[in-house]
């Protein structure tokens, strides 16, 4: 498929020929699906951790007899009712990681990318780089492109001055084409990506590997 090339200023210098079987198939949303959920959960520390009765401070005398006083029955002071008691059924202490067939992660990011460039929210840009770090050049650049909203700025290595350029501005993002995943192009309404990402991109992701696809999702008809 054909890619439109941008420079600084938002013109159109060109354009390229792009891998298909990254950037123009149909994306699988399953996949899609899969990938954001597996990715948010191995965010998770899972430290959270509450102490049951049996493990909270406290005595295990029984507070008052049983009857004869009229009042209510009562156990230890450890019970959950009680201030400073255990908790019942809290949260423990766990892993909420999720594995993730290498298929299916590759399949999630060329459905991502695909969606973007389909419904036009991926730009490739000439003239990335910058020589030093400037925030203000960044920012015009990005309304130039129409991505002054939310932008996530893809490069084919680290870009120290870039990065240093983007970090300040609410809803930009850089990363390098190594580190794309899902979430963050998901959770960005814009990429902009350099000529060299999108090689590296077709580079790690296209090939002979890519035409392997998980079977179609069946479409579930609505009553």
């Amino acid at each position: 498929m054909k890619l439109t090339v941008y420079d600084t200023q938002g013109k159109e210098v060109g354009s390229i020929d792009a891998d298909d079987s990254v950037f123009g198939i149909e994306p699988h949303r399953a996949a899609v699906r899969q990938a954001l959920l597996a990715q948010l959960a191995n965010r998770r520390a899972g430290t959270h951790n509450t102490k049951t009765r049996g493990e909270v401070r406290g005595s295990t005398r029984k507070i008052r007899r049983q009857k004869g006083i009229g009042a209510s029955r009562q156990g230890a002071i450890r019970a959950p009712h009680h201030r400073h008691g255990g908790i019942s059924f809290g949260p423990k202490q766990r892993s909420y990681k999720q594995a993730l067939p290498k298929m299916v992660r590759r399949l999630a990011i060329r459905s991502a990318l695909s969606a973007k460039a389909g419904e036009g929210e991926l730009k490739v840009i000439r003239g990335l780089e910058m020589d030093a770090p400037k925030t203000k050049t960044v920012a015009i650049m990005l309304s130039a492109l129409e991505m002054a909203r939310s932008a996530l700025l893809v490069t084919a290595q680290s870009d120290r001055n870039l990065l240093l350029s983007a970090r300040n501005l609410p809803g930009a993002k850089t990363l390098p084409a190594d580190y794309l995943n899902v979430a963050d192009l998901l959770s960005h309404r814009g990429v902009l990506m350099s000529e060299e990402a999108v090689r590296r991109a077709e580079a790690i992701w296209g090939g002979e590997r890519a035409n392997k696809r998980l079977a179609p999702v069946p479409e579930v008809a609505r009553g």
